[in-house]
């Protein structure tokens, strides 16, 4: 059986640059969840429960924790469009996968797993409506970040909202339009990845 991934009340410290004497109060107050070893009385604290406590009172979660977010997948048919935002976001360090097609999207999201789409609305086959519907009805994909980038008037893509999109981009666009968008999707997405990030991103030395 394999053992549970825990902390001491010393690493805690560390990883939050308080004294471990302060994360012992928070123990002790009932802040923070922990049992003792027994015949030591050391406390443990579990991953889970410290990533819950850093969410409940708004504390930064700490880089080792934090899951692979800064990944985009570029749906659109225009290859020189598709190339274009993937050299732009590269830029900015992202990685960028290129899905050509609604059918080549549906798989990236399962094996690529992106927390950021930009999603044309114009293509083959599967549209981008049809992509954006298969996302939001999809378990497993509810917090990826849809952000429509399109030829389409405006009335049509402020509709992409009320769809499921978070947010449009229209084109023709600005390099540094895009990248805000991106970066702004980003960083809701990490917060809410902070909430739900597990023991599975441990650093190697605590497993």
């Amino acid at each position: 059986m394999k053992a549970e991934k825990v902390l001491t009340s010393g690493e805690v410290g560390k990883l939050c640059n308080v004294n471990f004497r302060t994360v012992l109060r928070w123990i002790e107050r009932g802040e923070l969840s922990a049992y003792k070893l027994p015949g030591r009385g050391d406390s443990r604290i579990r991953i889970d429960d410290f990533l819950d406590f850093l969410v409940a009172h708004q504390m930064p979660i700490p880089e080792a924790f934090r899951p692979d977010e800064r990944k985009v997948l570029v749906v659109d048919d225009e290859a020189h469009m598709a190339r274009s935002i993937r050299r732009v976001l590269r830029r900015e360090e992202y990685d960028v996968k290129i899905a050509s097609d609604g059918f080549r999207a549906g798989t990236y999201l399962g094996t690529f797993a992106p927390s950021v789409v930009t999603l044309d609305l114009q293509m083959p086959g599967l549209s981008g409506f049809d992509v954006l519907s298969f996302i939001r009805q999809t378990s497993g994909l509810e917090k990826v970040r849809i952000l429509v980038v399109s030829g389409l008037d405006e009335q049509r893509l402020k509709q992409t909202l009320s769809a499921g999109a978070d947010d449009y981009l229209a084109k023709p666009f600005r390099n540094e339009d895009l990248v805000a968008k991106v970066n702004s999707l980003m960083t809701n997405e990490s917060r809410s990845a902070a909430a739900v990030c597990k023991a599975d991103s441990l650093p190697a030395e605590w497993r």
